[in-house]
Parts: structure tokens; sequence; C-alpha cells
């Protein structure tokens, strides 16, 4: 069952500098995830800072080079694997989840993960549309994690 995204009231994080983070690879489908996430996160006055790379292995390294100079509330990044015949697939996941993971925690900036694992190109479709469309679930997390962190004692 896949859980369709509410895009009303998600909060306000006034001048929040959010990186969106997308591989190029599978852009077709990634750029809906993108201009959903941008929507919602400019209506919640953020500033949204958008750059494209290779593809979805080069993200962890990208958002580290972005972690590092301290500009940013959030990074969102947007991928997507597709699984093929060999398991180059899970080596690339694991390794973006295991970084992420490490990058989040060394500079203390959420990474809002969208990095699709699919089995087909269907798989991908069903969530970059409509409702189901996981750049609102990211624009929603980011929006969330900012505004806990900013009411933390200082």
């Amino acid at each position: 069952m896949q859980k369709e995204y509410d895009t009303k009231d998600v909060g306000q994080v006034p001048g929040a500098n959010i990186a969106i983070l997308q591989a190029a690879w599978h852009s077709e489908h990634t750029d809906r995830m993108v201009s959903a996430c941008r929507e919602i996160l400019e209506s919640a006055q953020a500033v949204v800072n958008h750059q494209v790379v290779p593809g979805s292995y080069e993200l962890p390294l990208a958002a580290k080079l972005l972690a590092k100079t301290s500009q940013f509330e959030a990074i969102v990044v947007f991928g997507a694997v597709v699984r093929g015949e060999t398991d180059h697939y899970k080596v690339i996941v694991d390794t973006c989840i295991r970084e992420f993971g490490r990058i989040m925690y060394d500079f203390e900036v959420p990474i809002i993960m969208e990095l699709m694992p699919v089995h087909d190109i269907q798989h991908l479709i069903a969530r970059s549309t409509g409702r189901n469309n996981k750049g609102i679930e990211a624009a929603q997390a980011a929006i969330e994690m900012i505004s806990w962190k900013r009411q933390l004692p200082a």
C-alpha cells in the first residue's frame, strides 16, 4: 500500500537554506519529485539551492561538500537506482545509505534521503506522480526537522 501525502499545513521555515541534490540518471522521473519538493519548500518560505550531479553514487560526496559549508539547514537528495542483472544496484544503494548517515551525524545537518531503489521503472513512476510523489514527503520531512532543530536550546 502506498501512502498519499498531504500538502496542507506543512509549516513554515522562513529563510531556511535547503539544498536539493538530484542525480542526473532517471531525471525524467526524479524531476517530478524535485518539483513537488521545491514548490512546498518555497511556499514554506525556504530558500532552495538545487544542484544536479552525474549519478546516485555521487550524491553522498556532493552532500558532504555542501554540509561542510555549514550554509544549509537541511539537504534533500533525490535519485533512482533501478535493479538490473547484477548486484551493482545493491552496492550503490548500500554505500549511499551508509554515507548519508555518516554525513548527517558528522555535520549535524538533516539529510532527507529520497534515493529510490526500485525493481523497475513502474515502481519509480508510482513514487513520482500524484499524491504519492516522494518529493512531497521529502519537503515535509525537511520542514519538520528544521522546525524541530530551531526549537532546541542554543
